[in-house]
């Protein structure tokens, strides 16, 4: 059976931080606020991810409130939600994510970005999608008050 899953995430932008997107930092005067490194490309991904199979939400299985996930690389989070995955037979097919910021200018990481949750998801290039979009500087987004990700995923599964 396939089953499809979709994920958003969204931090605010704040100073004295790095930029950590699909893996990669960013270039950037601003960074993301969270527990975490406040991945929110990876985030998207593992949202979509535990949603395709119903296993509730990153908060659940990683509680900011636990100080063992303070400042952790979100691809570690990723590999560890994918190993949820694989224990209910779950095989994933392919991800597509979506970055929404007004700055910094990310097409030239896109490709690094893919690579680093392919790597970690344990994907062939061809079967993960990273694209940026401009919010045409609408809205708190438009207005560099945030970054936001989308990801939907593909998994086939018992």
């Amino acid at each position: 059976m396939n089953r499809v899953g979709l994920g958003i995430d969204l931090h605010p932008l704040v100073a004295g931080r790095a930029l950590v997107l699909g893996g990669v930092t960013v270039p950037s005067d601003l960074g993301l606020a969270g527990h975490s490194d406040a991945d929110v490309l990876t985030h998207a991904v593992c949202e979509a991810l535990l949603g395709a199979l119903a296993l509730g939400d990153l908060g659940q299985h990683f509680p900011d409130s636990d100080p063992r996930y303070r400042g952790i690389s979100s691809l570690r989070l990723l590999e560890e939600v994918k190993a949820l995955v694989l224990a209910r037979g779950g095989r994933l097919m392919n991800v597509d994510a979506t970055v929404l910021a007004q700055s910094p200018r990310l097409a030239p990481l896109l490709p690094e970005m893919a690579k680093r949750l392919a790597d970690a998801l344990g994907l062939e290039m061809g079967r993960v999608s990273v694209k940026a979009k401009s919010p045409e500087r609408l809205g708190l987004l438009g207005r560099r008050e945030g970054i936001a990700a989308m990801a939907v995923v593909n998994i086939e599964a018992p």
